[in-house]
């Protein structure tokens, strides 16, 4: 019984799927329900339940680990979201106001984010050619592809220096961020796949990689969308896939913000410790990201699986959870006023 309430906590992320069905099948309030229950709801109750920083122990880590259901949860995301995407479609242009067309493309667009793109992450890491194909897909759900590529092969290979465009600089606002991390991880992804190619000795290395492969699936799904729903039903398509968008790049924001790895030689850092990411044991957070917060050790081994991430002790902590995190990275000055108070707590402030 204990067993199965450890897996089935993880279903309460799933709330948010069924909100965005009644954002999308119906109008005035229910258009508001995912972004209310994301950004109002969540943050409330974080203020009051306390962190959870308990880990598994070693022979309930063992379980967890084997245990296929924690595994379905997140396979099932896939036709989940593929299913709440063609809801979208085709109840976004029918007889709303235009307060409601907004609400459901920002309910698409937490759909976008939370699934299409956070889901995507964890499968991502996996070696399975069958889960790498669920990630592959919940990225083009959110028109997101190259985090495939770069994630992988970039971020976690130089996250918390300045090669990396997922990583904030100290004093640097989540909107000069967002210019930097939209540039930099889609180049990074080109440059990524290219060099792979070329080590595959192709021919044609810019037209024979993974990164143009995905433009043309990324390509095609839009026109697939504009030729059965129309322009206008594409565009708020679009509209959503960027605030899903926007959201992980937010997130990236607030995982590393001002952390930095030394550099050892001209050519390399020092390996990635838990104290280059910003952690956060906040309980309902944790379950609506599928643990993505307890982000100091997914950093220090990217293998493990969410259900079995730990709490670091030494690790940077957010004073709140992702959401209430998210909403303070939009007010520089405050964010700066709390962060950097925290990086004092925890030895992280810049020698200068």
């Amino acid at each position: 019984m204990i067993k199965f309430i450890k897996i089935f906590k993880y279903t309460a992320t799933f709330i948010l799927y069924l909100l965005g069905y009644l954002c999308f099948t119906r109008n005035g309030f229910y258009c508001w329900t995912p972004l209310l229950y994301a950004f109002f709801f969540v943050p409330i109750i974080e203020l009051f339940i306390k962190p959870d920083g308990s880990n598994l122990d070693e022979a309930e880590e063992k379980m967890a680990k084997s245990n296929k259901v924690y595994d379905l949860l997140l396979w099932l995301t896939l036709p989940l979201q593929y299913f709440l995407l063609y809801t979208f479609l085709t109840h976004i242009n029918q007889q709303n106001e235009t307060t409601d067309i907004i609400g459901k493309i920002i309910g698409m667009g937490l759909l976008c984010g939370t699934f299409g793109i956070n889901v995507a992450h964890e499968l991502g890491h996996r070696k399975n050619k069958f889960e790498q194909f669920i990630a592959k897909a919940l990225l083009l759900s959110s028109l997101y592809m190259h985090f495939f590529i770069e994630h992988n092969k970039g971020h976690h290979k130089h996250v918390a220096t300045s090669e990396d465009p997922s990583t904030a600089k100290y004093n640097q606002t989540v909107y000069a961020f967002w210019i930097q991390t939209f540039k930099g991880t889609y180049l990074s992804a080109w440059h990524i796949a290219i060099n792979d190619s070329r080590k595959k000795k192709n021919k044609w290395p810019i037209l024979m990689n993974e990164m143009f492969l995905f433009q043309c699936i990324q390509a095609t799904f839009l026109f697939l969308i504009g030729w059965f729903f129309g322009l206008i039903i594409l565009f708020y398509f679009i509209a959503a896939a960027i605030i899903g968008a926007t959201l992980l790049e937010t997130i990236n924001y607030i995982e590393h913000y001002g952390l930095n790895r030394n550099q050892t030689t001209p050519l390399s850092y020092e390996r990635v410790m838990p104290n280059h990411s910003w952690n956060s044991n906040h309980v309902i957070g944790r379950l609506m990201l599928f643990e993505l917060s307890r982000h100091s050790d997914h950093h220090y081994l990217a293998s493990r699986k969410y259900q079995i991430l730990r709490n670091i002790d030494h690790a940077p902590q957010m004073p709140t959870g992702y959401p209430g995190m998210i909403i303070l990275a939009l007010f520089p000055p405050l964010w700066f006023k709390i962060m950097h108070h925290q990086m004092k707590k925890f030895g992280l402030l810049p020698n200068h």
